[in-house]
């Protein structure tokens, strides 16, 4: 436990990245980012098999005077919540690595250590125990995501890097100034765990809680500050598109249980339903937008607005199968989101197309492909027996505890879900044309089945045994609800 496994993981991708400003070679490039990043995720195993589920305790932690002067630390830890996002993380970034192998042909170099940076604040975002140092890690991360749209993206890359900035930032100005606040209300401190025992009045809380609401709606995102994630979903590379899909729109949600829910309980409480609604909002919404569109790539970027609607109904609901399933739901979307980005992005560098249009048969062209594409594309519709509808069954029980009419509105979005998800795969695998005749179609290679396979497993696992994850979840999620129901039970 005084090993600093934390720091290590953190901090191994930005070493990493430093040793390929030395290197010349592109394979070599390649190589050394694949290795540090699949190297990372294997120092992640201790992390997972020395964790205690029996506790809500952060386990893991390092301590370290930063600057004494404000009373900032270097101060890392996990827990239940947030173990599971380290281990995405860390597994999203070698199959990154992997999914741009090809992919990414000028700037090797630059977009490699790009994505290297991208890794340890990512890791740093869910690792951090001091306000300050989690806003470091949190503003940071918008400089590498910038540079991944803004230079290896599609023809309309630039708008869309500069509209995921402006949109970024907005929030995180906000979110700054809540911070201060905070720090000056809660005692001149930015330790997160004495933040939490901090007992700020309801006006204050109100007021924190839509500060930080609007950084962490735009990070999900919620209707309505959701209009960057399609224009940077379709403009960003491959990697872009797990990174966003699989771990950024994370941080949103990761913020509400981190700091709303514990730090500002009465105005969680209060303004519950009004979140509740804004999620089933954002699910029926996101649906229909997904229905509408031609393009693969957007279709699967709305669908992502409306699956994280889910997350944020379990969250909300505030009891605790809604909260548990919220949180393995936040998994389950990195996991299989991630996997269909990173199917679109396999497709399209075979066809350069990503008009559904324009596909039909591809079951005769690439079996291999379509199978792995239908295993992924059922998870997302949350069939019974794969991962994701484990995480929904979850949040809806929780809803309909809550809220039963927010909670009925909400089963739209499932089954929307089914309506685009399935038309998508007809219309792309089993449809008339043959898209093998159209355009030089070559099934999955040995590297990319590499990359898909980890996710393929994580998908059926979950969802024939999700035990060891909601275990993992089950004591942090149960003192979250006491911090929270603390407050709601003096009312």
């Amino acid at each position: 436990m005084d090993f600093p496994w934390l720091s290590i993981i953190i901090f191994l991708p930005a070493a990493g990245a430093l040793v390929l400003l030395f290197l010349r070679d592109d394979l070599a490039i390649r190589r050394v980012a694949l290795g540090v990043t699949f190297a990372d995720f294997l120092l992640c195993f201790p992390l997972l098999l020395g964790f205690d589920a029996s506790t809500h305790e952060m386990q893991f932690t390092e301590t370290h005077t930063w600057i004494p002067g404000l009373g900032i630390r270097y101060a890392l830890g996990v827990d239940g919540i947030s173990v599971l996002f380290v281990f995405l993380a860390a597994l999203l970034g070698w199959i990154c690595v992997l999914a741009s192998w090809r992919a990414i042909e000028t700037m090797v170099k630059e977009f490699m250590v790009s994505l290297l940076a991208m890794q340890t604040l990512m890791l740093g975002v869910f690792s951090a125990l001091d306000l300050f140092l989690f806003y470091v890690f949190w503003e940071a991360m918008l400089v590498p995501m910038y540079a991944i749209i803004g230079i290896w993206g599609g023809s309309r890359r630039v708008y869309a890097a500069f509209k995921f900035f402006l949109y970024t930032l907005a929030g995180s100005v906000l979110f700054l100034v809540g911070i201060i606040v905070l720090y000056f209300q809660g005692g001149k401190t930015f330790d997160i765990l004495a933040l939490m025992q901090a007992d700020l009045p309801f006006a204050l809380q109100s007021w924190l809680f839509f500060a930080f609401l609007v950084a962490f709606a735009v990070k999900v995102p919620m209707v309505p500050v959701h209009t960057w994630l399609p224009d940077a979903h379709v403009e960003a590379p491959t990697a872009g598109s797990i990174i966003l899909a699989g771990v950024l729109l994370k941080m949103g949600a990761y913020g509400f249980l981190r700091f709303s829910l514990p730090i500002l309980p009465e105005a969680s409480v209060y303004y519950s339903t009004f979140m509740l609604l804004l999620s089933a909002v954002a699910i029926v919404y996101g649906g229909f937008l997904a229905l509408a569109q031609d393009d693969l790539k957007k279709l699967v970027a709305y669908s992502s607005i409306s699956h994280m609607g889910f997350v944020t109904l379990g969250i909300f609901a505030l009891n605790g199968q809604g909260l548990g399933g919220g949180i393995l739901q936040m998994f389950n979307h990195g996991v299989t989101t991630g996997a269909l980005f990173l199917f679109v992005g396999l497709i399209y560098e075979r066809t350069h197309t990503r008009s559904i249009a324009d596909y039909g048969g591809l079951m005769k062209a690439a079996p291999i492909y379509t199978v792995f594409l239908g295993l992924f594309t059922l998870s997302s519709m949350a069939l019974p027996g794969l991962n994701s509808f484990v995480g929904e069954l979850l949040i809806l029980s929780g809803a309909f505890a809550a809220r039963p009419v927010i909670a009925a509105i909400s089963i739209l979005g499932a089954l929307l879900a089914a309506a685009y998800l399935l038309s998508m795969f007809r219309r792309v695998a089993l449809g008339a044309a043959e898209v093998g005749e159209r355009f030089r179609i070559w099934d999955l290679t040995r590297r990319e089945v590499a990359a898909a396979l980890p996710l393929a497993i994580l998908v059926i696992w979950i969802g024939l045994y999700p035990k060891p994850f909601l275990t993992i979840i089950g004591a942090s999620a149960e003192h979250l609800l006491e911090q929270v129901h603390g407050v709601e039970g003096t009312e």
